[in-house]
């Protein structure tokens, strides 16, 4: 497939997606030129399926692996809200302040239930409790993946599909200050649900400004794709005329990102639609695309290279690659980090890892380190 077919494929997502979110039915006549077989695969890869589903299931377009797609996160969904519903009871009882997260949220503010897709559950916690929200999650049959404290969350895993990111921060320091510093004190953002104590939410600007600089993490690091500018679409659509855009502004000025949410905001409603992008949406729409759901090693790599100033650019991503800082150490190594007198072991293992076993990965990431300096001239 070239890039001028995937394109096309990508618009015609979008254009169903656009269906569902606004209560459109599809024009037949447009549904019956898409190959479903290439649309299904590039849904998978930017986790839209379930919104396309339903685009499709209105036009009486039935495929069955659509349809088993959008049952699926129907099912998956509705088991994430009974458990995240315990866990936050349990957390409650405990009096530890809590914030369901991004994806628990946004899934309600789309018109049908597995319209918007999810691999998780995050939510953001009183660090203070940390060994607290340990038992409780034990309690509920979770286990924990890794050491508990050493990143900005510890990960929970309970079979067969839940999955929960208890986050005792938003963001580390490592990511970018100014985000860091602006979340320091987030507990004083939060507004106590009614009737609770200790379960909060956002303001509906505070939500935003919350789910843009996560956004801005993706992009920013891995890239991000077609589901974070679903999600700003159908955010603004239902809430742009009460919120406060001012605040709005002013928040995500202060971590140095309000023009990225005005730009990345502005390519949502473009591509949902159907107006002409700008050269400068052109360049950020094709970021997108290619990036899928979470990212890809390429962008990953440009990235990292683009942020290291100086002459010595280049040495300081090697040796970042080969000795991870120590924050990484502890969150993907946690044995490694309690027992420091291995890390010449875990230097070793890395290594023959990515030689025999991610050669596919390293291969690609060559590739991009050789790309960029041919670029650069």
């Amino acid at each position: 497939m070239t890039s001028e077919e995937y394109r096309k494929v990508v618009f015609d997502v979008a254009y169903l997606a656009a269906c569902s979110i606004n209560g459109e039915t599809p024009e037949a006549d447009r549904v019956s030129g898409m190959d479903l077989d290439i649309l299904y695969k590039v849904t998978e890869k930017h986790s839209v399926t379930g919104i396309v589903a339903y685009a499709l299931e209105s036009c009486g377009v039935k495929d069955p692996r659509f349809t088993q797609s959008l049952g699926k996160t129907i099912r998956k969904v509705a088991a994430f809200d009974i458990e995240c519903a315990k866990v936050s009871d349990e957390l409650e009882k405990a009096g530890i302040w809590h914030v369901p997260l991004r994806g628990m949220v946004l899934k309600d503010m789309y018109p049908k239930i597995g319209m918007r897709q999810m691999s998780d559950v995050d939510i953001l916690f009183d660090v203070n409790r940390i060994g607290d929200c340990k038992t409780i999650m034990e309690g509920l049959g979770f286990t924990l993946k890794g050491m508990s404290g050493v990143s900005v969350n510890d990960v929970y895993r309970k079979p067969p599909i839940f999955n929960f990111e208890m986050h005792i921060m938003l963001y580390s320091k490592s990511f970018n200050e100014a985000i860091f510093k602006y979340y320091q004190d987030v507990r004083s953002r939060l507004i106590c649900d009614e009737g609770k104590k200790y379960r909060c939410h956002f303001s509906l600007e505070d939500f935003y400004v919350c789910v843009t600089s996560h956004t801005y993490k993706h992009y920013s690091g891995s890239g991000t794709g077609l589901r974070y500018l679903f999600d700003t679409y159908v955010f603004m659509k239902k809430y742009s005329d009460s919120v406060d855009m001012e605040y709005i502004k002013t928040e995500l000025g202060k971590m140095g990102i309000a023009e990225f949410e005005e730009k990345f905001r502005e390519l949502a409603f473009d591509l949902l639609e159907g107006n002409e992008f700008s050269d400068e949406e052109n360049e950020m729409f094709e970021y997108v695309i290619t990036s899928g759901t979470y990212g890809n090693i390429a962008n990953r790599v440009e990235n990292k290279l683009n942020a290291q100033e100086g002459r010595f650019g280049f040495l300081k991503y090697v040796w970042n690659r080969l000795f991870l800082p120590w924050d990484n150490v502890k969150s993907y190594y946690p044995t490694y980090a309690k027992y420091p007198f291995l890390l010449p072991v875990l230097f070793v293992y890395r290594i023959v890892r990515a030689v025999f076993k991610r050669r596919k990965k390293l291969k690609t990431e060559l590739k991009a380190i050789v790309k960029h300096y041919s670029n650069k001239g």
